[in-house]
């Protein structure tokens, strides 16, 4: 349902969606989560930008907030980003959102694409990082320590199939979550993914609030609207019974991997396999299971951050390497190599010997 903000009383819609869409549906992590950090009265982790595209699943997310949390109603503020990317249209959502915020009595911040979005031809991944260099950018200069994000369960199950066709281990088939950690200490938000996209339009039109379609979710350039159109579909409609089962258990999956995530990580924690220097201790490592492994030579490299530069395919010959060899030395690109012996991973950023092999 599209349409303008201008003529909508936003308090009593909010009030009308909080009925229909109470504080116990939100995801128990984001409940908790959000009342500890209200709980502190100075600092960052109190302030928080409300990511709202204008559709249906982020304008519920800030009626929600609105209405369930009153006294904290200025610790908030609203942030959209126009990719410009559909014209009259994108403008439309621009104005739709800031007149949501000013309706609520909310500080709105609003941003927009120039240079490369200017073509039309952009892709998935191009677009979201234009977007979130728009959304770190606003929590830097408000000083936030929270992105609030209105992903649902239908996200969910997309996100998983995409991850899934990727190879993801636990930590990406666990995505998106309630409250993650992100770059700089920043929490990324999502309260609402145990709610379809279904039953939050519908919550949405029982209460006479609009929102707006973007029609470029309707196409099938990208790769999440393929998954959206034709993939979730079809399998919800294989598992019978109206395939609401599929989306509750797709999110019961992503908490357990999310559980499993944690645990694998906990134990790695345990271990204390990576000094301050950045060495690895792989004797430590050993008679572990190969997921521990993993875990330790993935936090390696990103200890040393962009010296490396490894794919896949590369990775796993760096795993097997130091499980079978006790000493070796291998390439990670122009400027690094891991080398490994008596126990220990270190990283060299000396030239290759002439000659010398992976």
């Amino acid at each position: 349902m599209s349409g303008g903000a201008r003529r909508i009383a936003w308090p009593e819609a909010a009030a009308r969606v909080g009925v229909a869409l109470p504080v116990g549906r939100w995801e128990a992590a984001a409940r908790a989560w959000m009342e500890h950090a209200a709980a502190q009265k100075r600092g960052a982790a109190g302030r928080w930008v409300v990511a709202v595209s204008g559709g249906a699943d982020s304008v519920a997310l800030v009626l929600g907030l609105w209405a369930h949390f009153p006294a904290l109603r200025r610790r908030w503020v609203v942030a959209h980003f126009n990719h410009r990317l559909r014209g009259r249209a994108a403008a439309g959502d621009a104005r739709f959102c800031a007149g949501l915020a000013a309706g609520l009595g909310v500080p709105a911040v609003m941003g927009e694409w120039v240079g490369e979005s200017a073509s039309g031809v952009v892709n998935e991944a191009t677009a979201r990082a234009a977007r979130w260099t728009f959304f770190r950018a606003t929590v830097r200069r408000r000083r936030c320590g929270a992105v609030w994000l209105g992903h649902q369960a239908d996200d969910v199950a997309e996100t998983m199939l995409m991850r899934l066709a990727r190879g993801s281990g636990t930590a990406g088939l666990a995505a998106p979550r309630p409250v993650q950690a992100g770059e700089g200490g920043l929490v990324h938000v999502r309260p609402l993914l145990g709610c379809t996209k279904a039953e939050i339009e519908a919550v949405l039109a029982a209460a006479g609030v609009p929102w707006r379609e973007d029609a470029t979710n309707a196409g099938g350039d990208f790769l999440r609207n393929r998954m959206r159109h034709h993939v979730v579909p079809a399998w919800r409609a294989a598992a019978g019974e109206g395939g609401r089962n599929v989306l509750q258990g797709v999110g019961l999956a992503r908490a357990r991997l999310e559980e499993d995530d944690a645990a694998l990580e906990a134990w790695v924690d345990e271990l204390a396999v990576l000094d301050a220097a950045g060495r690895l201790d792989l004797e430590r490592l050993a008679g572990k299971p190969i997921a521990v492994w993993r875990r330790a030579l993935h936090r390696w490299l990103g200890w040393h951050g962009p010296a490396t530069d490894l794919a896949r395919a590369g990775f796993e010959q760096l795993l097997a390497g130091v499980q079978a060899a006790p000493r070796g030395r291998f390439s990670l690109g122009a400027r690094a190599f891991a080398v490994w012996r008596k126990g220990i991973l270190t990283l060299e950023t000396r030239v290759a010997r002439k000659g010398g092999a992976h």
